[in-house]
């Protein structure tokens, strides 16, 4: 392989090249077709998904711009803002005081 340098990229090519953002394009609207999903999905709501999920899961902010790639930190920084978000509305919904019943 070309290009292959261990632990440089996720995902390559046959080529041994790294994955170009058109071919990952290419590859999800094509299994999206397949899988009948009428949405556009785009790499950038993965690379969302995938920041989000770890900060959920408290992975540190440093290790999630490692691995997006993030030369700045304020840029990774995005991604809190929206699970701190979450985070308020899951809070909202699901404390066990909205349950709680009171007697008067």
């Amino acid at each position: 392989m070309m290009g292959y340098e261990e632990g440089i990229y996720f995902f390559y090519n046959r080529s041994g090249e790294k994955y170009s953002e058109q071919s990952a394009r290419r590859m999800i609207n094509k299994y999206a077709k397949e899988a009948f999903i009428d949405l556009h999905i785009t790499p950038h709501m993965f690379r969302h998904a995938f920041a989000t999920l770890l900060l959920e899961e408290d992975v540190d902010i440093r290790y999630i711009q490692k691995l997006l790639g993030h030369s700045s930190i304020v840029t990774t920084q995005i991604y809190t803002e929206v699970a701190c978000k979450k985070q308020m509305e899951i809070l909202k919904m699901k404390h066990p005081r909205n349950k709680m019943q009171i007697n008067e």
